[in-house]
Order: structure tokens, then C-alpha cells, then sequence
């Protein structure tokens, strides 16, 4: 139980990762599954990319709200981190650096991406925020360690989130910020818990460079 995560699935769609020069590493929300958020691999496809969706034990994360104290949360909560943790290393091991690995999630993914790369501060392709933000209960300590180093950071939210307050969104950009990210926070009035064509087209935006990046590396042509 310690564990729960350790040894669940792992799906990949797009260019497989030994002939990829960039990845998608994509976090599914609570009650779905990889095949769910793979669906977004051909909303923000480019042939550079290799698409990587981890399952979660149960379809879930970690059992209570993002905003509970974390240890309401545990072991659960460690075990996701660390699951997610093995996959950007398997990606790595693959051939595919840091800094061409964007990691994205929605709702309950998009928090534990979020709380993954400010635990795991280095220089990432990018972090894509879906209705998300950092863990944990307002006045949570944010003592996070390393550097983003310039890594591009999108965040979407509706301003009326049943599940995401606004504070905490405005919190996490402020988190990333100082943590040495390129923030981009994008707040939509009255949009329901979805990921709507404008955020679409922000993570399409980071994925092109990423991509041309992996393209000038000389890791992959068209």
C-alpha cells in the first residue's frame, strides 16, 4: 500500500521514444485513465514527439482534495510523485533530456504535475497546467529547492473552478515564478472544469519549440 502506484501501466502513442527527440509525459485526472489524456496527444501533436500517459492505481491519484493537509493524502501522494518521477527517468534513459520532456496534466494531474516539477526544480520543456495548481492547504510552506531555469510554464483556470480555487492558481504561477520559471497564467471567465482551444493553442506553442529545439539537436528531421 505504501507503493500503490509502483508497476501500473504506462501508454505511449506518437514517435516511440527510442526514435522520438522530444516528449510529452501527460498526467490523467481522478476517475480517468491514460487513454483519457492521451486524447490531447492528437490535439497537440508535432512528429518530433513521443506522448507518454502513466496510469494511476483506482483512476486516482491520491484519495482527497488537493487542498487537504498532505498527510490526509499519504502514502498515496508520495507514491504518485515517485511514479511520476520514474517515468521522466525512464524517458531520460531513453535518450531524451530534461530539457526537451514537458510534463502536462488536467485536474487532479495537472496538481501533480505542478507539485512534481516545483519539488523537482531543473530545466523541463515545459510544464502545461490544466485546472491545477501546487498541493497542499492554504498557508502550506512553499520551500521548494533548485531552479526552473527559464522553463516555460503555461497555467489555465476558469475564473469559477468547482475544484480549483483562483487563489491557489495565482499561487502556484507565483510559486514557479520564483522558482525561476517563464510563467504564462491565463484565467477564462465562466469556463467550465475543461481545457477550452485557447489553452489548446498555448501548449501548441511551447511544443513547437520544444520541437524545433529537438530539430537543431540534430536528435530528429522530418
Amino acid at each position: 500500500m505504501s507503493d500503490i502506484h509502483r508497476g501500473q501501466p504506462v501508454l505511449s502513442v506518437g514517435r516511440p521514444l527510442g526514435e522520438a527527440g522530444a516528449a510529452l509525459v501527460l498526467v490523467h485526472g481522478r476517475g480517468a485513465r491514460a487513454e483519457n489524456i492521451l486524447e490531447l496527444a492528437p490535439l497537440l501533436a508535432h512528429p518530433a514527439f513521443a506522448y507518454i500517459a502513466p496510469q494511476a492505481a483506482g483512476s486516482t491519484w491520491y484519495p482527497f482534495s488537493f487542498m487537504m493537509p498532505l498527510d490526509r493524502n499519504e502514502p498515496y501522494l508520495s507514491s504518485a510523485l515517485d511514479r511520476l518521477g520514474e517515468v521522466v527517468a525512464g524517458v531520460e534513459s531513453g535518450g531524451i533530456p530534461a530539457g526537451r520532456i514537458i510534463i502536462g496534466g488536467f485536474s487532479q494531474g495537472a496538481c501533480l504535475a505542478s507539485e512534481f516539477v516545483a519539488r523537482n526544480a531543473r530545466r523541463y520543456g515545459g510544464l502545461l497546467v490544466f485546472s491545477g495548481g501546487v498541493i497542499g492547504p492554504p498557508g502550506t510552506p512553499r520551500v521548494y529547492g533548485g531552479s526552473l531555469e527559464g522553463t516555460p510554464v503555461f497555467i489555465g483556470c476558469s475564473d469559477s473552478d468547482p475544484h480549483i480555487p483562483l487563489e491557489r492558481v495565482e499561487e502556484t504561477a507565483e510559486v514557479l515564478a520564483r522558482l525561476g520559471a517563464a510563467v504564462e497564467k491565463r484565467i477564462y471567465p465562466r469556463m467550465d472544469h475543461t481545457i477550452n482551444d485557447d489553452e489548446l493553442d498555448r501548449a501548441r506553442a511551447i511544443i513547437e519549440r520544444v520541437g524545433a529545439a529537438a530539430m537543431a539537436a540534430g536528435t530528429w528531421t522530418e
